[in-house]
């Protein structure tokens, strides 16, 4: 039985009280909501922090406030069933439902946090395992050693970011609101990501997710796929988040396309998009936009499945997430 490594448990019941102890502990504290992957990852000792601050007893974070006309705020301490059930989001950001209502199984959903699944560390098959297991074949770089197993020569970790409410929230253009002891900051949701893998978050480690800020829906049309082994578990191996705007006449005014699970970030198509925009949607354009969408897309062999499979079906999800999302059929997101 693999055993949580010992830790101090602190349960703050303010924001501004969260802040402070993360500022007092440092490096030696993490922050923990509901933490349905930072307790397995401590089990393995991927993580083994001196003091953990949890954010459960914060009701500043577990708001959900707006409209689909003015934009919704979502505090980052809202369960992903929530998100998945809160009719609101349901009617008016179905692909955020969709995306937070296929994280895991219910009962982590139960657990997990909004702000968690967008802050979730990232993967790797040599990563993800016992600390026995990662030390009989020598540590990876993420993790105790120096060298990226999954491509030895490169000088940086290639472990996979595989949120599913991200590349959605990217699609959306949200933004994101940071607390720490220098202030709060608002970015796009995309800035907070960078395309590598141990440091693959911009927020600091002594600053909050507090609050995920979403535009208003004006005419917004979005869909989201997931590429699973088991439909009811796992991690994405490959996720695709699509929103578009469609004029009167059906031509495209505008299109986000956010591939995830790839890369150590999410990717944006923006190739893709740029062939949408001022056409029909039909099944050549979607097409010939599905294809230009898994150019970026370079996935390696260190998640479920091989990666030509994965390569090869980033196209396909890409076009029925934009046949979703354009009407063209009654399919359902996978």
């Amino acid at each position: 039985m693999l055993r949580l490594p010992p830790f101090e448990f602190l349960a703050p019941r303010s924001l501004a009280e969260a802040v402070a102890l993360l500022a007092e502990r440092g490096s030696a504290a993490m922050i923990v909501a509901g933490g349905t992957d930072l307790y397995p990852n401590m089990k393995r000792r991927q993580f083994e922090p001196a003091a953990l601050v949890s954010l459960r007893s914060i009701p500043e974070l577990r708001h959900v406030e707006g409209t689909a006309q003015t934009g919704l705020t979502i505090g980052s301490g809202v369960t992903l069933t929530q998100v998945s059930q809160q009719p609101l989001i349901a009617n008016a950001y179905p692909a955020l439902a969709h995306a937070a209502g296929a994280v895991s199984t219910a009962q982590l959903r139960n657990m997990g946090t909004i702000g968690g699944n967008l802050c979730v560390d990232t993967r790797c098959n040599y990563y993800n395992q016992t600390y026995h297991w990662r030390k009989s074949i020598g540590f990876c770089m993420k993790k105790g050693g120096d060298v990226c197993l999954v491509a030895s020569g490169s000088e940086r970790c290639w472990a996979v970011f595989s949120s599913d409410t991200a590349p959605v929230m990217v699609a959306l253009g949200a933004s994101v609101c940071l607390e720490g002891p220098q202030g709060k900051r608002v970015i796009p949701v995309e800035a907070l990501y960078r395309d590598d893998g141990i440091a693959y978050l911009t927020k600091q480690p002594d600053e909050i997710l507090t609050e995920i800020r979403l535009p208003p829906v004006d005419g917004l049309r979005t869909a989201y796929w997931k590429l699973r082994r088991r439909g009811a578990f796992d991690f994405p191996i490959l996720g695709v988040a699509v929103a578009l705007k469609l004029a009167e006449d059906g031509t495209c005014t505008a299109a986000r396309i956010v591939l995830g699970a790839v890369e150590s970030s999410p990717v944006e198509a923006q190739a893709a998009e740029a062939l949408l925009i001022g056409q029909k949607l039909t099944r050549e354009v979607i097409e010939a936009a599905a294809q230009a969408a898994a150019r970026p897309a370079r996935p390696l062999d260190n998640t479920d499945m091989s990666l030509s499979y994965r390569k090869r079906m980033a196209p396909v999800y890409t076009a029925r997430a934009l046949a979703q999302a354009a009407g063209l059929n009654g399919d359902q997101a996978a």
